[in-house]
């Protein structure tokens, strides 16, 4: 899939700065093909502005609020939640590519730009808190709770975005899965990348990216605002006991859609019950 980066060196970037641009990831930087990323950070008054090209963009008004625009059509005073682990879901538009996009934050507030290639064109929608699916999956140490802000059944080109919520003391894309090889229907080749948020900010987290071969085996300690890159290979996180955590997961490659296949040496946990003893 012409990935450029074969070892774990720069897979974790951490984040530059608590104010404006804190990261500004292209498949370029990342060394892949589809996934961009940028987060951004607002004060009242100001913006940004995109210049329309071949991508398509979910815009993420994860924190705070903003007037958004996309073309001719504008959306005021999108959001409502003060942090991440506050209030519902956020909105996220799905910009189609061509189109001029712009943000004016009307509050101070946090913007998440995922981008990439559109297959084809398709409308910009905007998904507002109600219209996201909430999930709670697992039991016991390995219960989180799942945003669908753009799953698979939506209507897009290639993004698909999730956002997570892992209680201190518990483990998220667990059991350990991977998604770097194009064979459907058993799994498809998804560039993904995480980026962190913990309820305390001195808070860290555990992720480790490795592969069948261990080719790639690193572990990370993410903290508060970091982005972790997954060019391939199985990616469990654990939250540490005390620092709930949060990611969003942007994920594309040259399909859309959603297939993994778990480690199978870790495959029995797909039915294991916390509860009982072993």
């Amino acid at each position: 899939m012409g990935l450029a980066m074969v070892g774990s060196e720069g897979l974790l970037r951490r984040a530059t700065t608590r104010e404006g641009t804190a990261h500004a990831i292209t498949p370029e930087t990342a060394g892949w093909q589809y996934v961009g990323f940028s987060e951004h950070r607002l004060q009242p008054g100001q913006g940004l502005i995109i210049a329309p090209d071949d991508r398509e963009r979910a815009v993420v008004v994860l924190e705070g609020a903003a007037d958004l625009r996309a073309g001719t059509q504008r959306w005021p005073a999108l959001g409502s939640r003060d942090s991440v682990f506050d209030g519902p879901a956020p909105p996220v538009l799905l910009a189609a590519p061509g189109l001029q996009l712009s943000v004016e934050a009307t509050s101070p507030a946090t913007i998440i730009v995922a981008d990439a290639p559109a297959a084809k064109v398709r409308r910009t929608q905007l998904f507002e808190p109600q219209d996201i699916h909430v999930e709670t999956r697992g039991e016991g140490i390995t219960e989180r709770t799942i945003h669908h802000l753009l799953p698979p059944m939506v209507e897009a080109g290639r993004l698909i975005l999730f956002e997570v919520f892992t209680p201190g003391g518990n483990w998220s894309s667990y059991p350990p899965h991977k998604h770097d090889t194009e064979d459907p229907p058993t799994e498809a080749y998804l560039e993904e990348l995480y980026y962190y948020r913990f309820r305390r900010p001195e808070g860290w987290g555990f992720a480790r990216v490795y592969t069948p071969d261990r080719s790639l085996d690193a572990s990370f300690a993410p903290g508060d605002g970091d982005v972790l890159l997954i060019p391939r290979g199985y990616h469990p996180f654990g939250a540490p006991a005390g620092y709930d955590a949060y990611y969003l997961n942007a994920m594309a490659g040259p399909n859309r859609a959603w297939h993994f296949t778990v480690d199978p040496d870790h495959a029995w946990l797909m039915n294991w019950d916390p509860s009982k003893p072993e």
